[in-house]
């Protein structure tokens, strides 16, 4: 049985852009094939909640190796995608306080409920849990038409550009 719902994705408006793709790699370092968010479209500031998106298109670089004629969304880029958006989350409460961007530290409790394949959107919904000064603890989940297909717990640390070094 999936756990609660951070936020319920279908009071989420996706035509509702409070950050661009653009933005959102403005902050983060990721770029090219690894810059996997298509936008923002939910902040709780009270609750230290971060929702955002993915569309899955067909022509994907993954989309010809991963499941050739039957394509399906890798967990791996899941699990990047949730860890991407929760160190969009810690840049937005922490602007600047954590090193130059959050490195992936660790995913715990991991659970894969349900394949994706394109063409779909994914919503994904990341609420921090802790942030102490060697690193940030993340809820994640992703959604897909409603269903929860990912869930697990995403542990960032800080890291600084110059040769990836952490703290």
């Amino acid at each position: 049985m999936p756990p609660p719902k951070i936020v319920d994705p279908a009071q989420l408006d996706c035509r509702a852009l409070l950050h661009t793709r653009d933005e959102i790699y403005a902050v983060l370092p990721q770029k090219h094939e690894f810059a996997l968010l298509d936008g923002i479209i939910h902040v709780d500031w009270e609750n230290s909640i971060v929702a955002g998106f993915r569309d899955l298109r067909t022509d994907e670089w993954w989309c010809r190796g991963h499941m050739p004629g039957n394509p399906i969304f890798p967990g791996v880029l899941m699990v990047e995608c949730a860890a991407q958006l929760a160190a969009f989350c810690q840049h937005l409460y922490h602007k600047g306080a954590y090193g130059d961007f959050l490195g992936f530290g660790g995913f715990d409790g991991g659970k894969f409920r349900l394949a994706v394949a394109p063409p779909t959107r994914l919503i994904f919904i990341v609420k921090m849990i802790e942030a102490r000064t060697r690193r940030i603890v993340c809820d994640a989940q992703a959604f897909n038409e409603g269903a929860m297909i990912f869930e697990g717990k995403i542990t960032g640390v800080p890291m600084h550009l110059e040769a990836g070094r952490s703290e």
